[in-house]
C-alpha cells in the first residue's frame, strides 16, 4: 500500500514537517509519484517505527543516520549493523540497571516516611 505524507505522518505520530527532516538528514527515502509527490509504503512504515524506537531508547540522530547509511549499503553491513545495536541494548541494559537502582532508594525512602507517619 502506498501512503501520502499526510496520511503517513497520522499512521506514524509524526508532522509532516519532522518526515521532511527526517529524509533531509538520510534517514528515510521515500518514493515520487509521476507528479513527484512523495510516496510511503509498508515497508516505509515499518522503517519509521524502528527509527522512532531507536530515538524513543535513547540513540543519538547522529548513530540513526549512520545506521540508517549502513541499512541503505545492504547486506555487506550486517555485522556493523548488529554491532550498533548490541551496543545500544548493552547502554540501555546500564540505563535499566541504573533505574532500578534508583527506584529500589526511592521505595526505601517511601518505606521509612511510612514508618514515620505511622509511628506518630
Amino acid at each position: 500500500m502506498e501512503y501520502s505524507i499526510s496520511e503517513f505522518s497520522r499512521l506514524v505520530d509524526l508532522g509532516i514537517h519532522t518526515l521532511r527532516y527526517y529524509e533531509q538528514e538520510g534517514l528515510i527515502t521515500p518514493g515520487r509519484n509521476s507528479g513527484n509527490r512523495r510516496r510511503y509504503s509498508d515497508k516505509d512504515l515499518v522503517w519509521i517505527e524502528f527509527i522512532k524506537r531507536l530515538k524513543d531508547t535513547g540513540m543519538p540522530i547522529k548513530e540513526i543516520q549512520h545506521y540508517a547509511k549502513l541499512r541503505a549499503a545492504g547486506t555487506s553491513t550486517l555485522q556493523e549493523r548488529l554491532d550498533m545495536l548490541t551496543a545500544h541494548r548493552e547502554a540501555l541494559n546500564a540505563q535499566i540497571r541504573q533505574l532500578q537502582e534508583h527506584m529500589t532508594k526511592l521505595d526505601d525512602k517511601i518505606d521509612f516516611y511510612r514508618q514515620e507517619i505511622e509511628r506518630t
